[in-house]
């Protein structure tokens, strides 16, 4: 199966020409830091571009202070992650292994840049996104989550971060590297959130974890869009990839994770363009990268509870009471899960009962028997992937058969 791991594994390396460090010189500024002196922290946000002109830089594990990785950054490479293309925040403190020079150049010039020059701006690109799958493959986070595996707050915050690509490391009340981490900050025994080496969130909610990476960041001064989509599923996406190509000012609002009920889905075969098939996942992170490198901006976890025509176009209220206007709505809120008639329910979601077959839930179902609810392709992919790990799976079909609601290269599959 087609991953990013694959096709970008040796991107975090991959070098710019002469030509494009020469007009990265001509639109920066030249900065030193000292040897040892923070370049950028975590939670700090992305407001420049660093070339490294001379020196080495490193990335730091904010927990321990130590280098996080072998590797480090030589004369012609630059700092940076997604976040730059978004105005997001920093996930892992950068520092200065020896005394460096860097030419800084100011985000939105450096947007300016790549926008002029798409070849540079595909190396880029392509760099920062093999730098946050390798950090995700890895479980390299400054974002540490303590609780035990049962939690169901625990649960609901590492599945949206992870559902994000978000890296997200959680470790047991029991485990000895976060009795540490708590007696180290003297906190009780209890479920928390541990952002760098000291920040505290007492509630890890969704949107508050949203707020602390960039996902979730404010609107003000930016309330006036060509087009505003409602749904960051595959339509949504696309819409906002179309818009971005054509030069519109767009703006994605989701309400849970982008990828939608797509991005769960543990296997796609049947998608063009990917003859080993891809995950339901990765293909929406290639989908909203592409998007935002176009200049479309996401927000999330955030809801529309209102759409009301103004003058020219439409003013759209969000869950927080603030306001955006919009020449056009596009409206891709996708499906809802259907949702069984059973007693409890909404108290077992998230914790026994799931939407998505992904690793996060596979491992919370653990070696027990697994019971798979639905005959279309998301429930046969599901089947095939739980089978790996899960004691037995059940396969429970309201129809008379497979064929009729599951394509038949998965159900003969399956069966």
């Amino acid at each position: 199966m087609e991953t990013l791991a694959i096709d970008l594994r040796h991107t975090p390396r991959t070098p710019l020409d002469d030509a494009h460090l020469e007009l990265i010189r001509a639109c920066g500024e030249r900065v030193t830091f000292s040897a040892g002196e923070l370049i950028a922290d975590a939670g700090t946000p992305i407001d420049a571009f660093f070339l490294l002109e001379e020196g080495e830089a490193e990335l730091v594990n904010p927990r321990t202070g130590e280098r996080a990785v072998p590797s480090t950054l030589k004369p012609g490479q630059y700092l940076g992650e997604l976040g730059l293309l978004s105005g997001g925040t920093w996930t892992f403190p950068q520092r200065a292994c020896v005394d460096c020079i860097f030419v800084r150049v100011p985000r939105l010039e450096m947007l300016r840049l790549m926008a002029r020059v798409p070849e540079m701006s595909d190396i880029i690109v392509n760099v920062y996104a093999g730098r946050r799958r390798a950090q995700f493959e890895a479980g390299q986070s400054a974002l540490t989550l303590i609780a035990p595996d049962s939690d169901l707050t625990l649960r609901r915050a590492a599945s949206f971060l992870l559902r994000n690509r978000i890296p997200v490391r959680t470790l047991p009340l029991d485990d000895p590297e976060a009795e540490a981490l708590l007696g180290r900050l003297s906190l009780p025994r209890a479920p928390v959130a541990i952002f760098g080496r000291d920040r505290i969130i007492d509630e890890p909610t969704p949107r508050e974890l949203a707020r602390l990476v960039g996902l979730d960041q404010p609107l003000t001064g930016e309330s006036a869009f060509d087009v505003v989509i409602v749904g960051g599923g595959p339509a949504g996406i696309a819409a906002a990839v179309y818009a971005g190509a054509e030069g519109l000012r767009a703006l994605v609002v989701e309400d849970s994770v982008i990828g939608g009920q797509a991005g769960s889905s543990s296997r796609i075969e049947n998608y063009m363009g990917f003859p080993t098939g891809i995950s339901g996942a990765d293909l929406c992170f290639r989908g909203e990268i592409q998007a935002t490198r176009l200049g479309t901006r996401f927000v999330m976890p955030r809801r529309v509870d209102a759409v009301e025509s103004h003058h020219q176009g439409y003013c759209l209220t969000l869950d927080d009471g603030e306001q955006v206007h919009a020449s056009a709505v596009v409206i891709a809120t996708g499906v809802q899960y259907r949702r069984l008639a059973l007693d409890r329910l909404a108290e077992l979601e998230g914790n026994g009962i799931y939407y998505a077959a992904t690793d996060l839930e596979a491992r919370w179902c653990g070696h027990e028997e697994v019971i798979v609810i639905g005959g279309g392709n998301s429930a046969g992919q599901a089947a095939m992937f739980l089978r790996g790990s899960v004691r037995h799976v059940h396969v429970l079909i309201r129809g008379g058969s497979l064929s009729s609601s599951m394509s038949s290269y998965l159900s003969s599959r399956l069966e």
